[in-house]
């Protein structure tokens, strides 16, 4: 997948004004707009310009996209770093003249096909005059795979757009405390009933939908409710077998190491893994980790370790 600098392609620095952005627009639409141009690649450049605009005439999406940072070039392979768009709240909607089904992929990879959130969230209700339900809004954020385990209150906080005293967009950034439930998964939500767009008269609020992901951990990994640990072990304790200590989410657990334990095996601990309705397991994967041999004595041991064994590990490979 390409990366696409929307800001190259509207022909603007990236401290552009709003102003600027939609006159930038404006002046490339009518010029590549399929129904009247006849520049060669017409559709595919007013396509193009659509989809910037899309982008950067949206506070939230805009100040995600900038979050990207400037180390990108148009054309060259990208993929989303690791919940790049955490903390964000999208609204949607508001589309330009292009088909959101025309979107390229690296639109589809940040925003979704509907252009309000990665992961396909919708745009929400559309807004009606005077008395109509405030829209729904959508945000990620991240949470540690122990908060999953104990469940709790956090605080988060979330860039969001409001109407400033001039009656443009701008960002800003409020605060809630949200309750995590025991046992989420990543991929999950959690719904905050009137949490987002005001109503228009008389009307409800929407709700804010927030979709769960984990922050990298240094020591587990999570696919659903599964989880895995890799656990060095020396080579003495693979072949010999031992007794370990291994950490969990939940505490230390006590492990028998069996005899003649080979590097990438592993070991299920039942209903260890995310305490969801249907507990999941977690697996420990061996990783057998030769010592160095930096001193004599270390590397003579090693010595007489080959000379005690006829094992070749390029036995099956011939030649």
């Amino acid at each position: 997948m390409e990366y696409k600098d929307y800001y190259q392609i509207l022909g603007l620095e990236r401290d552009a004004k709003q102003d600027e952005i939609k006159r930038a627009y404006r002046k490339l639409a009518r010029k590549y707009h399929p129904d009247v141009s006849k520049e060669e690649a017409a559709e595919d450049r007013f396509k193009e310009v659509s989809e910037a605009y899309e982008v950067l005439k949206d506070p939230e999406k805009r100040a995600a996209y900038d979050q990207l940072g400037a180390g990108y070039h148009s054309g060259e392979d990208f993929r989303p770093p690791p919940n790049w768009d955490s903390g964000f709240e999208f609204h949607g909607g508001g589309y330009t003249e292009a088909d959101p089904g025309a979107f390229s992929d690296f639109f589809e990879s940040l925003f979704g096909r509907a252009g309000g959130f990665g992961h396909g969230f919708g745009a929400g209700t559309q807004r009606r005059q005077f008395h109509a339900q405030g829209e729904n809004t959508y945000a990620k954020i991240t949470i540690d795979l122990e908060d999953s385990y104990r469940g709790g209150t956090r605080q988060i906080a979330l860039k969001h757009s409001v109407l400033g005293a001039d009656g443009r967009p701008e960002l800003k950034e409020r605060k809630l405390n949200v309750k995590i439930p025991k046992g989420i998964t990543e991929g999950q939500q959690i719904r905050l009933a009137g949490q987002g767009e005001p109503g228009i008269g008389e009307g409800k609020p929407g709700d804010l939908y927030l979709e769960i992901t984990f922050s990298p951990h240094r020591l587990y990994q999570a696919e659903g409710t599964t989880v895995y640990l890799n656990l060095p072990l020396a080579p003495w304790e693979a072949a010999l077998g031992a007794k370990v200590q291994a950490p969990t989410p939940d505490g230390p657990v006590n492990l028998t190491i069996p005899p003649n334990s080979k590097d990438g095996s592993k070991l299920r601990l039942k209903g260890r893994g995310i305490p969801a309705r249907e507990p999941g397991d977690l697996f420990v994967v061996l990783n057998v980790v030769a010592p160095p041999a930096n001193t004599e004595a270390e590397q003579e041991a090693y010595r007489q370790f080959s000379q005690a064994f006829t094992f070749d590990p390029r036995s099956g490979m011939g030649g």
